[in-house]
């Protein structure tokens, strides 16, 4: 005989969050390579840069942000690679 499975606490459903753009939301126009801490939004912990489809960025905002962090890599702003950033 099947037995009902009973949770004391309800079963987490994933709920897919709405992607955005937050460029074309906050209308940003220009990606500034010398904020650091906006940059890091957009780098995981070992320092690489995230995917469009995590982010949620457009690809012509995707594309500005990666020059940005390449900039700020090359300038030493941010790390090239590094344990556990954030």
């Amino acid at each position: 005989m099947a037995e009902q499975i009973r949770y004391l606490t309800p079963v987490a459903v994933d709920t897919k969050k709405d992607k955005y753009c937050r460029f074309k939301k906050h209308k940003i126009k220009y990606v500034d390579y010398k904020d650091a801490n906006f940059l890091r939004q957009f780098l995981n912990e070992q320092g690489k840069i995230l995917p469009r489809r995590l982010t949620g960025s457009s690809l012509k905002y995707q594309r500005k942000v990666s020059k940005a962090v390449k900039r700020a890599r090359h300038l030493a702003i941010l790390p090239y690679v590094t344990d556990l950033m954030k």
